[in-house]
């Protein structure tokens, strides 16, 4: 694993329209989850070369399922955040995916269409 090609990868579900503090916390939820998930060398390795993540947005919580899906069977780090339902959206709604830190080899296939957000 090359560290220089690690990244973290947070895909929104677009659909939501989320405002942006509520869409700030769901991406952060991503972030920190998919981080803990990798293993020490994958999280050790990520913070020497800066934590470079990018987000991106799907169409859909269905899209997003069946990304997360694909990143389990690919074995990589992965989440599915689902909100408490607190303030925005209704409790147990899909937001976002975090997958990584990882490849961006192992990550392109699973998100290269994916715009940014």
């Amino acid at each position: 694993m090359s560290i220089q090609e690690l990244k973290q990868v947070i895909v929104v579900n677009a659909e939501l329209g989320l405002p942006k503090g509520k869409l700030a916390s769901q991406v952060a939820h991503a972030a920190v989850a998919a981080f803990l998930e990798a293993s020490s060398k994958a999280r050790s390795a990520w913070l020497s070369v800066g934590m470079p993540k990018v987000v991106l947005k799907a169409t859909s919580e269905a899209a997003l399922h069946e990304l997360h899906a694909k990143a389990r069977a690919a074995g990589l780090p992965v989440v599915l955040i689902q909100d408490a339902g607190r303030t925005v959206v209704s409790e147990g709604t899909v937001t976002c995916v975090g997958i990584g830190p990882a490849t961006a080899a192992q990550i392109e296939p699973l998100t290269g269409d994916l715009k940014l957000l």
